[in-house]
């Protein structure tokens, strides 16, 4: 299985977030249209939904492109944090979200890194040892 090895890596590193978001996105409409909760999930979703699955897809092309020779797996995930979290303050602050603030991200910052870190090095591998993604080339 050696052809399309970067769409097979872009389809192993968007698996993960485009599964999670479908049932973060459930529980959110749940809240706010089942349970009347103060949620405004049109303005919050849209970051997530557009930008993280495919931010995943490529940074997992990257890592097959400059392969296992440099870092592990997992670090290389860790890393993505580093680009989302500004990207998505941003966008927060342009969208008026103030759930979004300096102290939410420093709490949840590095918890992001550590879920990532696990996430990459666990989930992301097994989706990469699915597709036959071969890092040594």
């Amino acid at each position: 299985m050696n052809s399309h090895p970067y769409l097979r890596a872009y389809m192993a590193g968007i698996c993960l977030p485009t599964m999670f978001l479908l049932v973060a996105t459930t529980g959110f409409t749940f809240a706010r249209f089942v349970y009347d909760i103060p949620i405004p999930i049109e303005r919050i979703v849209v970051f997530p939904m557009a930008v993280v699955p495919n931010a995943w897809g490529v940074w997992n092309m990257l890592y097959l492109r400059l392969g296992s020779r440099r870092w592990r797996l997992g670090l290389h995930g860790a890393l993505l944090p580093v680009l989302l979290i500004p990207l998505g303050v941003a966008l927060a602050r342009l969208l008026d979200i103030t759930i979004i603030t300096a102290g939410v991200v420093a709490v949840f910052a590095p918890m992001a890194l550590i879920l990532y870190y696990l996430a990459w090095k666990y989930l992301v591998g097994y989706f990469n040892r699915v597709l036959g993604i071969n890092y040594d080339k």
